[in-house]
């Protein structure tokens, strides 16, 4: 309180100074805690212009816990030496001291000691100077007496190698009299009561002024994840430039959608187990589109519509066996189907943002549970052209102007490329996500025009997820482990896109 014993003794010291007094050495003068001196000159700028405070940070040397030890008991390695008598100690023995890891070590580097390994009863120490002076203890003892700066940078490293030295910075207030200044405290008065007005003595007492730029209590409200905040700043990217919203509520998926249609191949290495989940019940899939089955089984196994395809034994089990959808490409395979079915054809824009299930091994970057983005454009001669432009248009909703595109393969589209955009603040250009064309032995047997092409892109969620919020560990964005705190404290997701100047078209 302003009104409590060390802020009176603050002001009386104050009045008698000439010019300011530092909080720290009036703590000392005082005899009480730097904290208290703290709050009495928060408690005093409060009241107006008593006071003027300017905060101010230096920083020192203070010895560690171990390091007042070793300033008085000596350093471990000397403490080693004075431990050996002059016919020499076991080496098991000096071990088992409190001293004898570290100790035995530094001082066999300072050569201080010798080990004797032919001794009948086993390796032992012996001394190998008469005495020896002790510079860590020499050096910690400076410290305490306020002498660090005797020391040079060197030796101050070496002594927080060992964690015997540490550096703190020391906040304090350089206080000085305020225009108002006064050694008379008066209460002011925080609250306009009934009583001061009925009885008018409102009129002779000090009053708080208000601050009418401070904010109120937030009230209590839910707060949404970052991944649903930078999701549903994906969405809006998508709606903004015509895209539909696929349904993706599919997360058990057959074979035949998530491999099958997208022409991969049953014997791909994705389809083993130790890259996918496969259900045990219900392990198959009971309905799936026949006559598009079997024009997927003939471009498989024998090829057709310019393909020669993958010359095997086509097997229908295989592709009715459950699974967790491995990627929402499958949704997209889902959604161009039933597009092809609409006659005539009509160009389209779909979008999906959905999770997805990898049997993977959980790491700092890797769960077996994710989020994958997914763009699709289907029309009538689409070219990889249109492909880069569509791209760089969406790239650039989310601020990322400098894009490169580097050729890749995928087993659904031909050609293909990753994506990589230049990181400002990692200085180097990283990898945003992957792209292509797919493949006319995935689209015709859909029953779409030979003559419409579907260009297509994905990446992850949580990727920039991570990246905006500075998130290293994606275990601490989703999972068990994230920290509560976090999704309070994070605002609202900002993709650092600057708003571009109207261009006005002269009449």
């Amino acid at each position: 309180m302003a009104d409590g014993p060390v802020a009176e003794l603050l002001l009386q010291r104050l009045e008698a100074a000439d010019g300011g007094l530092d909080s720290a050495e009036i703590a000392t003068q005082l005899g009480v805690e730097h904290q208290a001196v703290v709050g009495a000159v928060k408690s005093l700028q409060a009241l107006g212009e008593v006071i003027e405070a300017e905060l101010r940070s230096t920083k020192r040397w203070e010895l560690t816990a171990e390091g007042e030890e070793i300033a008085q008991e000596g350093s471990h390695e000397a403490r080693v030496f004075r431990s050996i008598p002059p016919e020499g100690l076991a080496q098991g023995e000096l071990m088992r001291l409190p001293s004898g890891k570290v100790g035995f070590s530094k001082a066999m580097s300072n050569k201080w000691i010798r080990v004797d390994k032919s001794a009948a009863d086993g390796p032992r120490v012996f001394r190998v100077v008469d005495r020896v002076e002790d510079e860590v203890q020499r050096r910690l003892q400076l410290v305490q007496g306020g002498q660090a700066e005797k020391l040079g940078e060197k030796e101050r490293s070496e002594l927080r190698k060992r964690k015997l030295l540490t550096e703190v910075t020391l906040k304090t207030y350089w206080v000085s009299k305020g225009s108002a200044f006064s050694t008379r405290i008066s209460k002011q008065e925080a609250e306009l009561s009934p009583e001061m007005i009925s009885s008018g003595s409102w009129r002779d007492r000090p009053f708080k002024s208000y601050n009418f730029s401070a904010r109120g209590v937030l009230p209590d409200s839910g707060h949404l994840h970052p991944l649903l905040k930078v999701r549903s700043q994906f969405r809006q990217i998508f709606l903004e430039m015509g895209f539909t919203e696929m349904p993706t509520d599919n997360f058990i998926e057959s074979s035949f959608w998530n491999f099958d249609a997208l022409f991969q191949p049953q014997q791909h290495p994705a389809r083993d187990q130790h890259d996918t989940f496969f259900l045990r019940d219900p392990a198959e899939a009971l309905q799936l589109p026949m006559d598009y089955v079997q024009r997927v089984k003939r471009t498989h196994s024998q090829g057709g519509y310019g393909s020669q395809g993958y010359k095997y034994s086509w097997k229908l089990d295989e592709a009715r066996k459950n699974l967790l959808r491995t990627h929402t490409t499958a949704a997209s395979a889902r959604a161009l189907y039933r597009l092809a079915q609409k006659k005539p054809f009509t160009p389209a824009k779909y979008f999906s943002i959905d999770r997805v299930f990898r049997n993977e091994t959980l790491d700092a970057t890797h769960l077996a549970e994710f989020h994958q983005i997914e763009g699709v454009v289907a029309d009538h001669g689409l070219t990889l052209g249109h492909l880069m432009g569509v791209l760089r248009e969406f790239f650039s909703k989310l601020g990322l102007t400098q894009l490169r595109f580097k050729p890749a393969y995928n087993p659904y589209t031909e050609p293909s490329m990753e994506v990589f955009s230049y990181h400002q603040g990692l200085k180097k250009w990283v990898e945003v996500g992957n792209s292509g064309i797919f493949r006319p032995e995935m689209l015709l047997p859909m029953g779409l025009p030979e003559n419409v092409s579907v260009i297509a892109w994905g990446l992850s969620l949580e990727r920039p997820t991570m990246i905006k919020y500075g998130i290293n560990n994606i275990r601490e964005l989703v999972g068990h482990k994230v920290n509560l705190q976090m999704v309070y404290d994070s605002p609202l997701c900002r993709l650092d896109t600057e708003p571009k100047p109207r261009q006005t078209q002269a009449a």
